[in-house]
């Protein structure tokens, strides 16, 4: 022990206990941004659950109108419908807040001054509006 020393001056055997502030599991809940964070980070869970379903749908397709009709099939499940709900709800809140995050996230410039974060958020709202309304008029049989 007395070498470690001599080698190594900053060492110690054992290092002193640093204090924690004891912290809740639940602390998030104390603030609505710290809750809003929180439940953003959850939706990721819900988000890979729908790309999930997106896939298995393809694979089912790839495999004929049998296996499609299986996977409608299940699809009617009280369960995965109640969860498909859910689901729905989660990928809302994820993609408004990610459209709220986009001004933060870049900043855009025009003519020197900076475009109001209510504007690029406004673009990116009508945007989607846009993809919806294109994908519904295709899927409606326009």
């Amino acid at each position: 022990m007395g070498n470690a020393m001599r080698v190594n001056p900053s060492y110690t055997l054992h290092h002193p206990k640093w204090y924690r502030r004891p912290v809740s599991v639940w602390w998030w809940l104390e603030n609505w941004s710290y809750t809003r964070f929180v439940l953003r980070e959850l939706t990721s869970v819900f988000v890979a659950f729908v790309a999930v379903l997106c896939l298995w749908e393809l694979r089912s397709l790839s495999e004929g109108p049998e296996a499609y009709a299986r996977f409608l099939a299940r699809l009617k499940s009280p369960l995965v419908l109640a969860l498909n709900g859910i689901s729905f709800l989660f990928v809302l809140f994820h993609a408004i807040t990610w459209f709220n995050l986009a001004p933060k996230a870049m900043v855009f410039r025009l003519s020197g001054k900076r475009v109001p974060d209510v504007v690029v958020s406004g673009l990116n709202y009508l945007a989607w509006l846009a993809a919806s309304v294109f994908v519904a008029w295709i899927l409606l049989g326009g």
